[in-house]
């Protein structure tokens, strides 16, 4: 699964991105949702403003230009 800790707030524990290839090793990434891990760390509820038709949905942890 992963090792990320449980978060006792309500800040999210992860952004969720999608990602589209751009060719030429050039990547764009839209965010459009957040993560909470579950209490018992085993999961995640997941919130999306926006579900992309085309490329992948990426989770990671917020970085600290984002907080």
């Amino acid at each position: 699964m992963t090792d990320s800790k449980p978060s006792t707030t309500k800040t999210p524990s992860h952004t969720a991105y999608h990602v589209r290839d751009g060719g030429k090793d050039q990547s764009f990434w839209t965010r459009i949702g957040s993560a909470w891990a579950h209490a018992d760390g085993q999961g995640f509820n997941i919130q999306v403003d926006t579900v992309p038709l085309d490329g992948r949905i990426t989770l990671r942890h917020p970085s600290d230009k984002t907080k």
